[in-house]
C-alpha cells in the first residue's frame, strides 16, 4: 500500500469513528428524553370546549355558545301552543345521522320525505330532540309537537359542532340572556335566566303517544336503534 493509500484509509477510519460516535450520542439523547418524559408523567389533556345551546322559544332562535362566545345563531321551529316545547336545562344524550322514521306501522327511510330530516339530537328529556323536517316552511314558526326543528343546512352544521353531553337550555320567555343573544326587549314576566347547571323541568314531559325510533346506518349497511323519540307528524 502506497503512502497516499494509507493516508486515505486513515481519513476513512476517522470519519467512520466520528459517525459511530455521533450515532451513539443521538441514541443516548433520545433515551434521556424518553426517561425525562416518563418521570414527568403523561402530558396533561387539553381542556374540552364548553358548549351550550340556548333556544329562545319566544324568539324561535337557537344559539351555539362555545366557551362563552357565540359561534352561530339559527332560526328554528318550536312547539305549537297545543304541544309546547319543554322549558329547562337538558343535555344532548344521543346523536343519529340519517335516522329512519317509524310510525303507525310505516317506515320512512332517510330522504326528502323523512319527518325528522337528516340528523337527530335527542335530549335528556324523553321524547324531545333537535332535528330536521320535511316541512321547511315551518321554520321560524310554532309548529312542532315540542321538538326543535331546523333547516337542513343549519341542522347539519350544528350537528358537526356539538357532542353528547353538551348542555341545551330551552328558555320559554325572553329574558336578559336571550335578549342579548337575539335582540328584542326583555319580557317583563320572564324569570331571571337560570344558570346552565339548573335542574331540568318539563312543561309537558309526555305530550303525545306517537313515536318514532331513530336508526343510524353505516356505509356497510349496519344499523342500530335508539330510544323512542317524539313523532313529528305533518
Amino acid at each position: 500500500m502506497g503512502k497516499g493509500d494509507a493516508m486515505k484509509a486513515s481519513r476513512l477510519n476517522k470519519l467512520a469513528i466520528a459517525a459511530v460516535a455521533a450515532l451513539m450520542m443521538a441514541v443516548q439523547t433520545q433515551a434521556q428524553d424518553a426517561t425525562n418524559r416518563a418521570s414527568q408523567g403523561p402530558a396533561p389533556a387539553q381542556p374540552q370546549a364548553k358548549r351550550i345551546i340556548i333556544v329562545s322559544l319566544e324568539d324561535r332562535k337557537l344559539a351555539l355558545l362555545e366557551d362563552g362566545q357565540v359561534r352561530n345563531v339559527y332560526t328554528v321551529a318550536v312547539g305549537k301552543p297545543t304541544t309546547p316545547s319543554p322549558v329547562g336545562t337538558f343535555t344532548i344524550q344521543r346523536r343519529v345521522a340519517n335516522p329512519v322514521y317509524h310510525h303507525a306501522g310505516k317506515t320512512i327511510q332517510p330522504g326528502p320525505g323523512n319527518p325528522v330530516g337528516t340528523r337527530w339530537m335527542g335530549l335528556s328529556i324523553h321524547g324531545y330532540g333537535i332535528h330536521g323536517t320535511n316541512e321547511p316552511r315551518s321554520i321560524g314558526k310554532a309548529a312542532s309537537h315540542g321538538c326543535i326543528r331546523m333547516a337542513r343546512a343549519d341542522l347539519e352544521e350544528l350537528y358537526g359542532m356539538v357532542a353528547e353531553g353538551d348542555t341545551v337550555e330551552l328558555v320559554g320567555q325572553r329574558n336578559e340572556e336571550t335578549a342579548q343573544l337575539f335582540g328584542g326587549d326583555v319580557n317583563p314576566a320572564a324569570p331571571t335566566a337560570p344558570p346552565a347547571t339548573a335542574v331540568a323541568t318539563a312543561a309537558n314531559p309526555e305530550p303525545a303517544a306517537n313515536a318514532v325510533s331513530a336508526e343510524k346506518t353505516s356505509p356497510a349497511g349496519q344499523a342500530f336503534t335508539t330510544a323512542m323519540v317524539l313523532a313529528e307528524l305533518l
